[in-house]
Parts: structure tokens; sequence; C-alpha cells
């Protein structure tokens, strides 16, 4: 009898504490939202976030200003948004690299604990691409010339340790392969190099590499993803050439600091959910390669901590010690 009573009343309490905290901030936001942006002006992810600002701000009500952070693998950003307080009035925009510095970098934070996940935005494939003197147009084609001669195949990336680094590094040990790994600083330079055929094969964004695709400077050979994606109907996917348990996947999406009112979350994973649903907000995403992703944010809180997972053990295996 005292056990039942004692569920009820904590049941009321928590029904008064929900009720509390939804009337507390029934008028959010009452004043502008920052974005924080680990990237660079210009750049895909900030192209997404003025993008997303400026439709959420006409729903809301309020200016979502977007303020650009970088530095540190996206890491200075980061701690910056979630040093700020958990009001719902600073949120940070991430991307799938997020998930891999908590195997490159000596975090002050725990990178799933100490956070508010919100929603993940966008998500699509790398491009693999390779060169034009390369020959290479097939993902069958790629492991029959790595295999006749390992170490011949120049790959680039943007950065050692990048996630485009890590998801060529997946798929060679996937293709039992070995190919040697050109790091860049930054994906722009490694893309010019491949246009350049300076070196065969880069697994590019998917945005940056669509111009020169269509233009036949470089060759389309396949998407990371599960899916093939609307803007090259026509090139397969790794995991249909012959590789079905390889997957790499480029994603942004919104988090805040740990902590933050569980009424305000909701208002703005709804909110965005809601953009994402838009003809006009998937024909924008999916112009650049990626498809709208959405859904709650324990999923999102979920996927981050199973990509950390993954890269950590592609970073073990690889060797990479962590700075």
């Amino acid at each position: 009898m005292n056990k039942k009573i004692s569920t009820l009343i904590a049941f009321g309490l928590t029904g008064f504490t929900l009720m509390f905290s939804s009337g507390v901030h029934a008028s959010y936001p009452d004043k502008p939202i920052r974005m924080i942006v680990t990237f660079v002006p210009g750049g895909g992810a900030d192209v997404l976030a003025r993008y997303m600002a400026k439709e959420m701000a006409d729903v809301l009500g309020q200016p979502v200003v977007v303020e650009n952070r970088t530095g540190a693998g996206g890491l200075i950003g980061v701690e910056a948004g979630l040093a700020a307080a958990p009001d719902g009035y600073t949120v940070t925009l991430i991307s799938s690299s997020y998930t891999v510095n908590p195997s490159l970098y000596k975090l002050k934070f725990d990178p799933v604990q100490d956070i508010t996940p919100i929603i993940k935005m966008s998500a699509g494939p790398m491009l693999a691409v390779t060169s034009n003197k390369s020959g290479i147009k097939t993902v069958a084609e790629l492991v029959a010339a790595a295999k006749k001669s390992p170490g011949s195949i120049n790959f680039a990336s943007s950065g050692q340790g990048s996630v485009i680094h890590l998801a060529n590094e997946l798929f060679n040990q996937r293709a039992d392969i070995k190919m040697t790994h050109i790091p860049y600083k930054g994906g722009g330079n490694a893309l010019v190099d491949l246009i350049a055929n300076q070196v065969d094969l880069y697994f590019a964004a998917t945005a940056s590499a669509l111009p020169h695709v269509r233009s036949g400077k470089i060759n389309a050979v396949a998407v990371t993803t599960p899916n093939r994606i609307q803007a090259l109907p026509d090139v397969p996917t790794i995991a249909e050439s012959g590789f079905p348990n390889y997957e790499a996947t480029l994603w942004y999406g919104l988090i805040g600091p740990k902590g933050m009112p569980v009424d305000v979350v909701e208002k703005l994973n709804t909110v965005v959910n809601k953009i994402l649903q838009k003809p006009s907000a998937r024909e924008k995403i999916q112009a650049d390669g990626a498809e709208p992703a959405g859904g709650t944010p324990i999923e999102f809180k979920e996927s981050i901590a199973r990509e950390i997972q993954i890269w950590g053990k592609v970073v073990t295996d690889i060797g990479i010690k962590p700075q």
C-alpha cells in the first residue's frame, strides 16, 4: 500500500514538474537564438546552417543568428556551444566529424552524455570519385587495380583522421586492399589535385564533387550510403558493388548544452522536422546530393553513440594516436 502511494506521489510530482516547466518556457523563444557552426563560411555546413536559420526564424518569430567558430576539427565551436547556458538560446551545428573526434582528441567533455541532442537535419553520402588519368570508373576496377599492385593507388583526404580519410580506410578494410593515403589541408585542395590527375581517388563531399562529375573532369564511381542519390541516379552504391557491409554517411545536426528543458528541445525538434518536410527544403538539400533527415532526439543520440564506436575501431586498426 505504501509503495503504491509513493508511486502515485512520485507520478504526481513528475506531472507537476512537467506542467511547471512547460509554463516557464511557454514563451520560448522571446529573444534571438545563436547557432554556432563549426565550419568556415561558405562551405556546405555553413550554407545549410544559414538556410535552416532563416526557415527556423520564420517559424519561431525570432532571429536565428549563425556564428562560425572553427578550428581543432570543430572542437572549438562545440566547446563554445556546450559552455553556453542550457536555455535553448545557443545551439550548435555539428557534422559526422563529431563522431570521429573522440578517437582523435582528448576531449574535455563526454560526447554523448554532455550534450542535448536535438535533431539530425540532413544525411548523404560521400562520392567516390577518380581522376581521368586513373582510368578507374567502377568499384570492381578500383579493387582489381589495388589488388594487382598494393599501394600503387593514391587516395586523397581532407586531412589525417578526417571522416573522409576514415571512410576510405573503412573501404580498404572491407575490400581487403591497400592504397596510399595522401592527406590534404582541406577538401578543396584534394579535389583540385584529383582534377589535375595528381591523385587517383577521393571520397568527396557530394555537393563539392557534383559540378566536376557533370563536366566530365572526374569520374563518379560510387556513393557511400546504402541507397543511390537523386542527383546521380545512375551511380551505384559501394554496398551494391560487392560490399554490402559498407556504409559511411556525411550528416549535419543540431545539439545543445547538457540539461536543456525538455519542452524547448521538443519545440526545436518539431519546428525543424516540419521544415525538413517542406518540398522546398527537400529540393534544396537534394540538390547537394543529400536527403532531409529529421527524427527524434533519442534517435540522433543513438546514432552518435553508434558512429563513435565504428570510427573508434577504424582509428585503432590503422594506428592513429589521439592528440
